[in-house]
């Protein structure tokens, strides 16, 4: 039960990171908000300048915010942390302007006028696309043997009104999904995106521990469902199978043989259950300080966004799913924040527009994959994110 103490806190806290973000946006800045899984911590760059680079060097010590797209070979972009906040009981707020710490802060004003979000120019879609036929063609594929596993994708446009309030749907996001990774980030160069990520790519944390995860296989989840009694089908325990399988052959490459491996397990993902295997690596035992960086260009993207092998997989895609990913499926997190990295899989996301929001989802293709039920997986998938639009 949240005390009154407690609602007023939850309410200044809303208010500062709307009047944070109002501001910058005035001033033509990015912004990217974000709260990690498990926590209620949230967090709040402000950048003046985003940078682009070729790759990111979780090592190097620079802080920021990562955001990369699905192919490995576009343009990824830095949010600089030239202002960083820090949301819990009390509000830090640190960069090169600021260096004090407010507590208990009353909230000077209050924003009333709509926030001007940073909005991508609007393209349609191909209106002959059909995702079933996609599927059935990624099935063939596979019977022929160009293919293990591929993971077609497929977005839908839903008009929404100018005043839709994205902070208030970043909320919505973090109470309704309190072990995803909940993000919402704007820029000139990016457009704005919201979304809340199950998919853990990279972390390195302050004892220079390594982590990512094998993510994959879906169920529909409902409250009535006990989940240590979830039985996976043959093709479910395949498809994740194949993801760790992935990972572990990135470890192969750099001839790392010390690493620990849990699961699989069922987690719950919102409204869907997903098989997950972690897999740790302690960085100062193995003697790999630059672990993090080289696994993050080694796994993206990962099986579980696009497919086996890498190459003929992102080359299926491309040649056929007929619109353009961008950074859906691709990567974003915090890095060298509070000396750790933390970047997730852009998967279970929106990205915004001036009248319409664009959802995306994609499903893991297998030998005995059914175009009409992966279809279906599609739809169940979107919905977490569709809700806050008619909400």
């Amino acid at each position: 039960m949240i005390t009154t103490e407690e609602r007023k806190e939850i309410t200044q806290e809303r208010q500062i990171i709307r009047e944070a973000i109002a501001d910058s946006l005035k001033q033509g800045h990015s912004f990217s908000l974000w709260k990690s899984p498990g926590v209620n911590q949230k967090h709040l760059i402000i950048s003046y300048v985003l940078k682009e680079v070729d790759d990111f060097v979780i090592e190097d010590g620079i802080s920021g915010f990562a955001f990369a797209p699905f192919s490995a070979d576009d343009k990824k972009f830095l949010f600089p942390a030239d202002l960083y906040f820090q949301f819990e009981n009390e509000i830090q707020i640190k960069g090169p302007q600021s260096n004090t710490t407010h507590k208990n802060n009353p909230v000077s004003s209050q924003v009333k006028e709509n926030i001007k979000f940073h909005r991508s120019v609007f393209k349609g879609q191909n209106s002959s696309f059909d995702f079933t036929q996609l599927v059935t063609k990624g099935i063939q594929e596979i019977e022929e043997g160009r293919i293990e596993k591929v993971v077609p994708s497929r977005c839908k446009d839903i008009l929404i009104t100018e005043d839709f309030d994205l902070l208030k749907a970043f909320d919505i996001l973090c109470e309704k999904h309190p072990q995803a990774f909940v993000s919402l980030v704007s820029s000139p160069q990016t457009g704005t995106w919201l979304g809340a990520s199950p998919e853990l790519l990279v972390s390195v944390d302050q004892q220079h521990k390594f982590k990512t995860i094998a993510l994959a296989g879906t169920l529909p989840n409902s409250p009535e469902i006990d989940i240590r009694s979830v039985a996976w089908t043959q093709k479910e325990i395949e498809e994740q199978a194949l993801v760790s399988r992935y990972i572990i052959n990135c470890f192969k490459k750099i001839r790392l043989r010390e690493y620990e491996e849990h699961g699989p397990r069922t987690v719950v993902a919102g409204n869907v259950m997903h098989l997950k295997t972690v897999y740790e690596v302690d960085m100062k035992e193995t003697n790999f300080p630059q672990l993090g960086s080289v696994m993050l260009k080694l796994l993206h993207p990962t099986s579980a966004v696009c497919g086996m092998p890498y190459e003929n997989a992102f080359t299926f895609l491309k040649n056929n799913e007929g619109y353009n990913r961008e950074f859906y499926s691709g990567y974003l997190g915090p890095l060298q924040v509070n000396n750790e990295s933390q970047l997730y899989v852009n998967i279970r996301c929106m990205q915004v527009f001036k009248e319409t929001a664009r959802l995306y989802a994609g499903a893991g293709i297998t030998i005995d994959s059914y175009p009409d039920k992966e279809f279906d997986e599609t739809e169940i998938k979107m919905q977490n994110i569709q809700n806050l639009l008619i909400s």
